[in-house]
């Protein structure tokens, strides 16, 4: 993930994906943050140099999140609520095939857990990279899995299918018949396998319409993107405009001052004293101050740590996806030495970019503009660090997501009467006391 933050949003865009699960993302931390575009990635890693994982998100469901579970950094999990649905989200990252069995048990006992504290009735997608290879034929295994996975099952890849079966889940990607090419999730060299999986509820199959794996993507060299395209519907809100505002500000300028002055003045027939109807003077200041000043466009503003995100870094990154995939249609030396110099080239003008951007911001910290930008860049990092932005429903005894109103006054009634009738410590002592005395309590 380092330095490629913005470009991954950029792909999400392009692409129209609303939620991803990342692997490998070699970040250190336990936190959440913006990556550009509106797209905000919840995180968790212990070591910069290897593991870590994580999930991002559409601006529209951020809002949506209820819980983040970070339980290592191999496993993550987060809840969201999308019109009454609970939505469960798991992001992994199995050990490779060379490591301790005692790490892969770890890594399955971990997932077991997330998935046994989810309640059955909540749906459920695991996005991973299993570091095993199921198998093309699904003889003996028709309930968890298609015929349409790559080359022959290894032991990695059977503990996938032992897993689906204990939680009755099914692996998407087998179930739709497409071109090898579109099934291939990673490849290095001659070596061309299946072995990141995307899995839901066998109940849900139903919902998924379609699965297959994205080419001609560099943002990650040997892996590529597996989408699924599910049938669950949500009901957009409509986004309240932003009020377009009159730039005020300018009148700290003398010559804009001035000519607001002199329109002003001939907009009131050339009076001095303002009238005393302060209604249509207020609207005639107003009306002025829109045709002198001009309005701010009403378009959301962009983030400001991804302000290095220029024309020219945009370029070189397309350069760099044309040149991956030219190298993947046609694998000579030649190919691959260009993918390689455009992959250096990107991350020189990602530096330049955002160099030039923050010693544009230092020479501004003197203004009481650059200032403003200060405190807005802080606010802004507070608020995207935090996992759930607003607390908006509650939970029953056994932990489940209430989501019905019905449901949540309930609960609430449930609440307020053990509340009332608990008996607090010095009643109790008073009792106690008095038992022992022979009397009783009125």
């Amino acid at each position: 993930m380092t330095g490629k933050g913005r470009e991954l949003a950029d792909m999400m865009e392009r692409r129209k994906v609303d939620i991803l699960c990342v692997q490998e993302t070699r970040w250190k931390g336990s936190k959440a943050r913006s990556i550009g575009a509106g797209f905000k990635l919840f995180y968790y890693g212990v070591d910069s140099k290897r593991n870590g994982v994580g999930v991002v998100l559409k601006e529209e469901f951020v809002r949506n999140v209820l819980e983040v579970k970070r339980v290592s950094d191999r496993v993550m999990s987060l809840k969201l609520e999308i019109e009454g649905v609970m939505l469960n989200v798991v992001s992994g990252y199995a050990p490779q095939v060379g490591c301790e069995l005692e790490e892969k048990e770890r890594f399955w006992s971990e997932l077991d857990k997330v998935m046994e504290s989810i309640p059955t009735g909540e749906r459920v997608v695991i996005g991973a990279d299993f570091n095993g290879h199921v198998g093309e034929g699904n003889t003996g295994d028709e309930e968890v899995m298609g015929k349409f996975g790559v080359k022959e099952r290894n032991l990695e890849g059977q503990m996938v299918v032992d897993f689906a079966k204990r939680m009755d889940m099914g692996v998407v990607n087998t179930y739709f018949q497409k071109r090898e090419e579109h099934r291939v999730t990673y490849k290095s060299g001659g070596r061309r396998t299946q072995v990141d999986y995307i899995l839901c509820r066998r109940g849900n199959l139903k919902e998924i319409s379609d699965c297959k794996v994205v080419v001609g993507e560099s943002v990650a060299r040997q892996h590529r993107m597996v989408v699924c395209r599910m049938t669950l519907m949500v009901c957009k809100t409509k986004r309240s405009k932003i009020e377009k505002k009159t730039k005020w500000w300018k009148l700290k300028k003398e010559e804009c001052c001035e000519e607001f002055r002199q329109k002003l003045r001939q907009a009131l027939g050339g009076q001095i004293v303002l009238p005393d109807d302060w209604e249509t003077t207020a609207e005639v200041i107003r009306e002025t101050g829109r045709k002198v000043l001009g309005v701010s466009s009403g378009r959301r503003k962009e983030d400001k740590e991804t302000w290095w995100w220029n024309e020219e870094v945009q370029d070189s990154i397309q350069r760099k996806r044309l040149a991956k995939k030219k190298w993947d249609m046609d694998r000579t030396e030649e190919n691959r030495q260009e993918y390689k110099e455009l992959q250096c080239r990107v991350k020189r003008e990602v530096s330049k970019a955002k160099q030039k951007a923050y010693e544009e911001l230092y020479t501004r910290l003197d203004t009481r503009e650059g200032e403003k930008d200060l405190y807005r860049l802080a606010r802004q990092r507070d608020r995207d660090g935090k996992d759930v932005q607003q607390v908006r429903v509650i939970k029953d005894r056994d932990g489940r997501v209430l989501t019905s109103e019905q449901s949540v006054q309930r609960r609430w009634k449930e609440y307020f009467e053990e509340l009332m009738n608990e008996e607090n410590e010095r009643e109790r002592i008073r009792k106690d006391e008095v038992r022992k005395g022979g009397g009783t309590v009125a």
